[in-house]
């Protein structure tokens, strides 16, 4: 099955010539506005760079700088005997007390989840602090590998105290995690999170579809419902050519 082709008209494209801004960044910001809007699908082709310079009257090396420049944030992808065609776009997260679930489904993200494991161990220190509970206790661990437009995006680890709540896989892989907690009755109040980035190990690097030693980007986040008390604690990496946390800073 051939992928759909976007014709270049459809999406209204053009540059100004007046603006001290160069043409190729003007062509590829509103390239990059239209995959992220959804107007370029992941999959679709762009069609002829010659078409598509001759229709906008700007010159092919132009052109080719402004796709060049979506090739390399990873939006779009050059392909030999087929051409320009959109990878996907990159998922940007407000930091706030959502789940990457929810978030992605109210982008339009089509999320899908593999869980990896499901099972009860004894707490270590870290995860012991977080959740307020003695080391050694059995507490739930969860780990998920989240997909965005069948894509892998995440690798997803969480902790729960003790019978919190039924962890059932085949629910886990249906839905979010903090869609099943609210479910339940808890009332999610307030986090404590640590974004970062490291590099890539190769049994991460397998699972994201990345290779080792690729950046990502780390998040730990403990959980607390409305008494204070802990309901999880989870400890996730993302693909950072995919994925990125938005910030809204205040002058105080």
């Amino acid at each position: 099955m051939s992928k759909p082709t976007t014709d270049p008209a459809a999406l209204e494209l053009g540059v100004d010539r007046t603006s001290p801004i160069p043409l190729y960044f003007q062509l590829a910001q509103q390239l990059e506005a239209a995959v992220e809007e959804g107007r370029l699908a992941p999959g679709s082709l762009l069609g002829n760079e010659i078409e598509l310079a001759a229709r906008l009257g700007l010159s092919r090396p132009t052109v080719r700088q402004a796709i060049q420049s979506l090739v390399d944030k990873g939006l779009m992808v050059r392909r030999r005997g087929v051409g320009t065609q959109v990878v996907h776009s990159t998922v940007r997260r407000p930091l706030e007390l959502s789940s990457l679930y929810d978030d992605l489904e109210a982008a339009g993200g089509h999320p899908t989840t593999r869980v990896l494991r499901n099972t009860v161990e004894p707490a270590g220190p870290e995860v012991a602090e977080a959740l307020a509970v003695a080391e050694g206790t059995g507490v739930h661990l969860v780990e998920r590998l989240r997909y965005a437009h069948g894509e892998p995006l995440a690798l997803l680890r969480n902790h729960l105290p003790p019978g919190i709540l039924d962890l059932d896989t085949a629910r886990l892989e249906a839905t979010g995690l903090y869609r099943l907690l609210r479910g339940a009755g808890i009332t999610l109040h307030s986090a404590r999170q640590t974004v970062g980035a490291r590099l890539a190990t190769a049994d991460e690097a397998a699972g994201l579809a990345e290779t080792e030693g690729a950046a990502l980007l780390t998040m730990e986040r403990t959980t607390f419902d409305d008494t204070g008390r802990a309901v999880e604690f989870g400890s996730h990496v993302y693909r950072a050519s995919r994925y990125s946390f938005d910030f809204q800073l205040l002058v105080r």
